[in-house]
């Protein structure tokens, strides 16, 4: 028995809660996986997984061998990347989820950049406004905006992205240009709705010594950010968003930016990984190029 795949395919049967699924992303047969786990319990003497005919979930044992495998995987891949690859280039597999409007206007047309620079790391991109599960899912990190609230992922701050509330020239023609917070009075929002929990996000100001939110009416809400803009455009009320999502818009004249002198506080934007997991030299150096990709911009 490879002792190493044994815990590879423990771990993912453990974050995957089936051994099917765990087989399909191991991309192995799953008569094969299944035979993997009952040698891997033969050898250690215990019963390392529950299994009733919907869930698999870990043992006690399973669970205290699930977290020694984590890290000697983590471990063992690390030691494999220091001898396969310089220092400075290391290589493998680094799955990204990025929120859709920041990685298909920011993020991908900056890769080849970092592509250039390492060559040996494959990336494999999903683009999502919905938080994604890393462990179920298989995903390395995730850029993430707004303040950490998943105590089971660890990260780095990366950027601090500047926003704005804006309109449509249409939308102001008919309900004025506000001018301050009281004019805000009998006007509307788009409601930008969250895909994962379905919260309502309200529009937020900054003023000299405290931030005050104020929910207004609304006719629309979406929970993708390209359709948030695009209700915008269209007319159906005020959003707030990151600057770079606005600045063709703002510049061509589609939108129009109102109440400047007391705009969202910036957004923090974070890499994110499991907590279990240690930090890969690929994520470190992909951590590194974001928040030098993202310091360079002047939105």
């Amino acid at each position: 028995m490879d002792r190493f795949q044994a815990m590879q395919v423990f771990t993912r049967i453990v974050e995957l809660g089936a051994f099917g699924k765990a087989a399909d992303s191991l991309q192995m047969p799953r008569a094969s996986v299944t035979q993997v786990i009952q040698q891997l319990e033969a050898r250690l003497g215990v019963q390392l997984l529950r299994r009733t005919t919907r869930h698999v979930s870990a043992t006690p044992d399973g669970q205290a061998f699930y977290e020694r495998c984590v890290r000697l995987l983590g471990d063992l891949e690390e030691a494999e990347s220091c001898f396969s690859a310089s220092p400075d280039n290391p290589r493998g597999k680094l799955r990204v989820d990025l929120p859709s409007s920041l990685g298909r206007l920011v993020v991908i047309p900056a890769l080849p950049a970092f592509c250039r620079r390492y060559p040996l790391i494959e990336l494999e991109l999903s683009l999502n406004d919905r938080q994604v599960d890393l462990v179920r899912e298989g995903v390395d990190c995730v850029l993430r905006a707004g303040e950490l609230v998943d105590s089971s992922l660890v990260g780095r701050r990366v950027a601090e992205l500047r926003q704005a509330t804006c309109a449509s020239p249409a939308y102001l023609a008919e309900h004025g240009l506000p001018k301050g917070l009281d004019d805000l009075r009998g006007h509307l929002a788009v409601n930008y709705q969250s895909a994962s929990s379905g919260r309502i996000f309200d529009l937020e100001f900054s003023l000299a010594d405290s931030v005050r939110r104020l929910p207004l009416p609304s006719r629309v809400s979406v929970n993708n950010a390209d359709a948030y803009i695009a209700a915008c455009k269209a007319g159906f009320g005020l959003i707030q968003a990151p600057r770079y999502h606005l600045i063709d818009a703002l510049a061509s004249g589609e939108l129009v930016e109102v109440l400047a002198d007391c705009c969202p506080q910036p957004l923090a934007l974070s890499v994110l990984h499991p907590a279990r997991r240690q930090s890969s030299r690929r994520l470190r150096v992909f951590s590194d190029w974001l928040a030098q990709l993202f310091a360079e911009q002047t939105w």
